[in-house]
């Protein structure tokens, strides 16, 4: 049977619900939490004296037809009750009560190899401008069946907007588990790629990092840009209209300077371009072991290309420097290479290590390199004064004088979203396990608070430390780093309240005033 409209009244309001009988009933109620933030399980659907089930339509999937009017009860929040047992330690907790006891996120149920998604929604939802952004985007899922790719991103964007939602308000509670069924068929209109199914009819795994970059690419579309500083002249200006009007590019957005070189004619003259990106690339060859060293050796390659000057293809060599940096690095970990005989794209088990703070300062240009000095010396200083004081603390002699802690921005005054330090931290791993991207197991592992983190395994849920996290570089059949994402890392200054404007004070705003100029 197609689907249809239906009516749902829930106390005052009034819901237009698409029904599909041939469905299971969970993915009715999915859509009645997305709505109203009730439950599946404390939702009481009724139509003309009978109760829907969540496993069958029972005898309701013989009678409801179009423009029917059901009865829906339920509370989004379940009302507070006094403690009934003895207080619980949290060793003497089960998984799912700990979450709840460390304000743990809320897992997603996995519906089917559905991991992938899974995994790439924990992980970006680490970053706290674009939860906020969606929260603000407007529209409706049902834009996802729309034609045009403007319709297909608002729709999108409306499916993680409310699965967010629903993951927030779950968030906390004893089961925490969401089941993000309206979510995925969004995925399948959007992205139909992602809805192939094997031989059996059961859904094929994807692979999460096509995941990431599809959706990436529909945000880029739907959603808006924060505002820069106004009245902006000259660089200021060019670092304004670099991101436009994406939050995506504003805050994920990169820019290179390339240089391109004839190796076979010294006559010809050098090529000078621009590159934009929202992902970096780390090719795993047999001599990187490191992640810096990784991305370093992509920036200068060889390549083939005609040359107007000889009139034949010549080798070139390229070479790039970053010219702008985002508050946000994506890297792709290039684990996945096509193996032609075997028509699968194997995996590169390589052991490639990556650090929890990154310093991308060889990689830019000498000119960014000179604009990132500013902060780079007041975080130098800053942990220099931080030293002095633990050194201060464990000789019994730290001060009595009250503390005050004063976080500054990351972004240069004139190009809100960049990174003004060149350092970063990192804040999420996407990792496989498995032989290869199209089979196997995806897992999203998130930081919450400096060093505890949140390995989320679907519906499972565990809390992890950072130690933890550095062991998935690879080497084994173990879950191996496939996608990081860095986030900038903050100054955070501790002065004395008694002189909140002494010289630390105007350190910081000379160097605000070296930023801006």
């Amino acid at each position: 049977m197609p689907a249809f409209q239906v009516a749902v009244k829930w106390g005052k309001e009034k819901y237009d619900v698409e029904a599909n009988t041939d469905e299971a009933p969970l993915v009715f109620k999915s859509q009645l939490f997305a709505l109203t933030g009730v439950q599946p399980e404390r939702q009481k659907v009724m139509f003309k004296g009978k109760t829907l089930a969540d496993d069958s339509w029972g005898a309701l999937g013989g009678v409801l037809k179009k423009g029917d009017l059901l009865m829906m009860m339920g509370s989004a929040d379940a009302v507070p009750t006094a403690p009934t047992g003895k207080t619980k330690f949290l060793e003497d907790m089960t998984d799912a009560q700990a979450a709840a006891a460390m304000d743990i996120p809320a897992g997603l149920k996995n519906l089917g190899n559905t991991c992938y998604m899974n995994a790439t929604l924990q992980c970006l939802k680490t970053v706290p401008e674009l939860t906020e952004a969606l929260k603000s985007a407007s529209g409706h899922i049902a834009a996802a069946s729309g034609g045009a790719p403007e319709e297909r991103a608002t729709g999108i964007s409306a499916a993680v907007r409310d699965l967010y939602s629903m993951m927030d308000r779950a968030s906390g509670r004893d089961s925490q588990e969401v089941i993000p069924l309206i979510m995925l068929q969004v995925m399948h209109m959007v992205f139909p790629q992602f809805s192939s199914k094997d031989d059996h009819g059961h859904l094929q795994q994807q692979d999460a990092n096509e995941c990431w970059t599809e959706l990436m690419r529909m945000f880029q579309l739907k959603i808006a840009a924060r505002p820069t500083a106004s009245n902006m002249q000259g660089d200021a200006a060019a670092a304004s209209s670099f991101h436009g009007s994406s939050i995506i590019t504003q805050y994920f957005g990169g820019r290179f300077d390339v240089t391109l070189k004839n190796k076979e004619s010294a006559e010809e003259p050098a090529q000078s371009s621009k590159e934009d990106f929202l992902q970096l690339s780390c090719f795993l060859s047999q001599e990187v072991k490191y992640l810096q060293s990784g991305l370093k050796a992509k920036l200068v390659e060889e390549i083939t290309k005609n040359s107007p000057h000889l009139g034949r293809d010549a080798k070139y060599e390229k070479s790039a420097l970053i010219a702008r940096l985002p508050a946000y690095l994506s890297i792709q970990m290039v684990r996945f290479f096509y193996k032609e005989k075997d028509q699968v794209n194997a995996k590169i088990l390589k052991d490639v290590k990556f650090p929890l703070v990154l310093d991308v300062y060889e990689l830019c240009t000498p000119e960014l390199q000179k604009k990132l000095l500013p902060m780079r010396e007041l975080m130098k200083d800053e942990d220099e004064r931080k030293m002095e004081r633990l050194k201060a603390q464990k000789a019994g002699e730290e001060s009595s004088d009250e503390l005050v802690k004063t976080e500054h921005p990351f972004s240069f005054p004139d190009d809100v979203g960049s990174n003004n330090s060149g350092f970063y931290e990192l804040q999420a791993v996407l990792t496989h396990k498995g032989r290869s991207s199209n089979s196997g197991h995806y897992v999203g592992w998130v930081r919450r608070s400096g060093d505890q983190w949140c390995m989320c395994d679907d519906d499972v849920i565990r809390p992890v430390t950072s130690e933890d996290v550095l062991k998935l570089s690879g080497g084994g059949d173990w879950h191996c780093a496939y996608v990081l994402l860095y986030g900038p890392k903050k100054l955070v200054t501790e002065k004395a309240k008694a002189s909140s404007n002494g010289t630390n004070g105007n350190a910081l705003a000379a160097a605000e005033e070296k930023m801006q100029s």
